[in-house]
């Protein structure tokens, strides 16, 4: 299926939405059946739900497809390498690695799809008002849309800065004409959007059903974030003061962190106590590579990326790892060092290379092979599928886009990194793995939140916020003032008004 631009979807794109096989099971798997017009849709609840399914399919970008959101966002830290075939496989995703990206190797996919999702809830929030339901289910609807237009928004305003302010479906008359918002306009969207979201979602929700939607915590934590990106330091760790109740209890909201680290990363594992808000992976899609990265695919590609190539047991005492893995996001041996000695490194790090010595495993050495991988995401052969579809694109663990573990760190750092709140937020994520207190600061907080959250795509944009980016990455080739944001698709801006960002002209 050929990309599209934002500026083109107001004619394609509903159609689109309505062919998409992409929902994922519980809420996300209800399918849109058929084809409609535009005027005669969102006539009643089931439409309107089906098409709320597809404005949350957009979530998948976090873990789907090979122009996923955590593999693109890893490569670019400190902490790891972009590995796989080497620089041409995923140019795009190398050129981040290395800092020498520009319009033309930037995916234009981390552009578009996020404006998909805002153009599908843009049209939810026109049409639904006038559809026949019931009125609660309406208002909750809207709600979602609101938050997933934020969720969209927010990460379009981190990775490019300068983006259009788009709040009503584009029509052939206006599509060209779309200019440039200020930073602060798009933020200010972002924050009415989630603000006005809360009051009406649902504080707890049934996970059978309804999991993966967004609710009071999960858009609350969500603020919270977007605040913190501002430096609006009081309003945020109020945000996340409520989300997370007292550290290391449950709170209000049912979330409390799991007892064992390494559970998180079991792929039958979801919608647990620890997850605020994650996105589904299926393998009752079928996945074929015919439809790979379209939107429509199922699957957890993010598994398949950082797995081993060609990884052979000879020793059946070997670890059980699925071997056709693509070797992308390898660990650097400094990131390798500053974890060996933590409680979570064998649930972070796979190390290949003592079992290769004793002569236990074999493989294939990838580009910019270290023999460390990413092993929170490492598919082990019981997790495959054995069904329909290509092995490779039917992973089916979820990836989380915010946890408790998160907030508890964005807490203590939105409190300036002082007082006994902070403290207690930093000794219950320490706590959790067995680790001692230390005194909370700045600095303890931003090497726990490396060690806690290594490879699960926040390092990058923790660099950049904490004005760090340049110092970690510079050996790297990052440039400070400009690629603290990327630059903008060179498809994205012919015959528009839009404007490159700067550096990248």
């Amino acid at each position: 299926m050929k990309k599209l631009h934002f500026i083109s979807l107001a004619v394609t794109v509903f159609v689109i939405t309505l062919l998409l096989n992409s929902c994922k099971k519980s809420f996300i798997e209800t399918e849109p059946k058929g084809s409609f017009s535009l005027d005669g849709y969102y006539q009643d609840q089931s439409q309107a739900f089906a098409a709320l399914a597809s404005t949350y399919d957009l979530l998948r970008k976090n873990s789907g497809g090979f122009e996923n959101m955590i593999t693109f966002l890893n490569a670019a830290s400190d902490d790891q390498l972009a590995g796989g075939g080497g620089e041409s496989d995923g140019v795009g995703m190398h050129s981040f690695s290395n800092f020498t990206i520009n319009a033309d190797r930037m995916p234009q996919s981390y552009w578009g799809d996020h404006y998909q999702g805002i153009y599908r809830a843009n049209i939810l929030l026109q049409k639904v008002p006038n559809s026949n339901m019931d009125e609660a289910l309406k208002t909750r609807y809207l709600a979602e849309a609101k938050a997933l237009r934020a969720i969209y928004y927010f990460n379009l305003v981190r990775m490019f800065k300068n983006i259009p302010l788009i709040l009503e479906p584009l029509t052939l008359e206006n599509m060209y004409q779309v200019t440039q918002a200020t930073p602060d306009a798009i933020y200010a969207q972002i924050e009415k959007d989630l603000t006005e979201a809360i009051v009406v979602l649902p504080s707890k929700i049934d996970i059978v059903t309804d999991g993966g939607r967004f609710t009071q915590a999960s858009a609350k934590a969500l603020l919270g974030k977007v605040y913190l990106y501002e430096k609006k330091n009081t309003l945020a760790a109020a945000q996340f003061a409520d989300v997370n109740g007292t550290p290391g209890q449950e709170s209000i909201y049912g979330n409390s962190l799991l007892p064992n680290y390494s559970d998180l990363w079991v792929f039958n594992n979801r919608f647990n106590k620890e997850s605020i808000l994650e996105v589904t992976h299926s393998s009752q899609g079928n996945t074929d590579w015919g439809f790979w990265g379209t939107g429509s695919d199922e699957g957890n590609t993010v598994d398949q990326m950082v797995g081993p190539r060609s990884y052979t047991r000879i020793d059946p005492s070997a670890p059980d790892i699925y071997g056709g893995g693509w070797a992308f996001n390898v660990f650097t041996p400094d990131f390798y060092n500053a974890i060996k000695n933590d409680p979570r490194f064998t649930a972070t790090i796979f190390d290949i290379n003592p079992l290769v010595a004793s002569g236990k495993v074999q493989f294939v050495a990838a580009y910019q092979n270290t023999g460390y991988f990413v092993n929170k995401y490492l598919p082990k052969t019981s997790d495959i599928r054995t069904g329909g579809g290509t092995l490779e694109l039917n992973f089916q663990q979820d990836s989380y886009i915010i946890r408790l573990a998160d907030t508890y760190l964005m807490e203590a750092e939105a409190l300036n990194a002082t007082g006994p709140r902070a403290q207690a937020l930093l000794d219950a994520v320490r706590a959790r793995v067995g680790l001692p207190s230390v005194p909370v600061s700045l600095d303890a907080i931003k090497n726990e939140r490396r060690l806690e959250l290594a490879a699960e795509g926040h390092r990058f944009f923790d660099l950049v916020r904490w004005g760090d980016a340049s110092a970690k990455l510079g050996g790297r080739g990052f440039v400070a003032g400009k690629n603290e944001i990327l630059p903008i698709p060179a498809s994205e801006l012919k015959g528009t008004q839009l404007k490159q960002n700067p550096g990248y002209n």
